[in-house]
């Protein structure tokens, strides 16, 4: 049997769905569960359920052989795993976004721009490629208020519909990826459990969108 880590949150009503037409079905509905480990009715995979800035750690350790991870997580934290599978499910885009009429221009190089993110990492470095000195300040609540009230003059955020943005008077000026969900691998596992490994492999991939 293997472990897989799964994140709790906005993926997991997706992710069941998708294991479930994969032939791994759980064996508890994962969203509504208060259980941290849940079988899968076949027997071959046990489910681990954790926070979503968790889970790549978790396989990156080797308490689970894979996992299931958005790809925002993995750009911010960047762990050392196997990344095979594209799952096609939780789409979305991480973006730079700012009032429509920006005080503080992209263009304009000669002094920091302030950037509110819970994705620290991912901002920095995207202002870096571009060659553009920012100050980033991690958020945990809703970022957008980073920007409503002039703390930031750009958030970085993942968007989905972008309603929150227009509620807010904000619009994207830059998208910087394409986001989803994504098989993790343990990479020791994928070779000391190799067939097994590619089996499940197999049978996401039959199940992919």
């Amino acid at each position: 049997m293997l472990r897989m880590v799964l994140p709790t949150g906005r993926i997991i009503k997706e992710a069941e769905i998708f294991l479930t037409r994969a032939g791994y079905a759980p064996a508890e509905n994962l969203a509504a569960t208060r259980k941290l480990l849940v079988p899968s009715k076949c027997g071959r995979l046990e489910y681990l359920l954790v926070k979503p800035v968790d889970a790549p750690l978790y396989v990156e350790q080797g308490v689970a052989e894979c996992g299931i991870s958005g790809k925002d997580v993995l750009m911010e934290l960047a762990p050392d795993l196997l990344e095979p599978l594209d799952l096609g499910f939780a789409k979305c885009r991480m973006a730079v976004a700012g009032r429509p009429a920006i005080v503080r221009s992209l263009d304009n190089t000669l002094s920091p721009v302030r950037v509110a993110s819970k994705f620290p990492r991912v901002a920095r470095l995207h202002f870096e490629k571009r060659g553009i000195p920012s100050v980033v300040f991690k958020l945990s609540g809703s970022v957008e208020i980073g920007a409503v009230l002039g703390l930031a003059h750009y958030i970085v955020d993942i968007v989905e519909t972008g309603t929150t943005l227009r509620e807010n008077g904000l619009v994207v000026h830059e998208e910087i990826a394409a986001c989803s969900a994504r098989l993790v691998v343990n990479r020791a596992a994928f070779y000391t459990q190799n067939e097994v490994v590619n089996n499940l492999m197999a049978d996401l991939r039959k199940a992919l969108p």
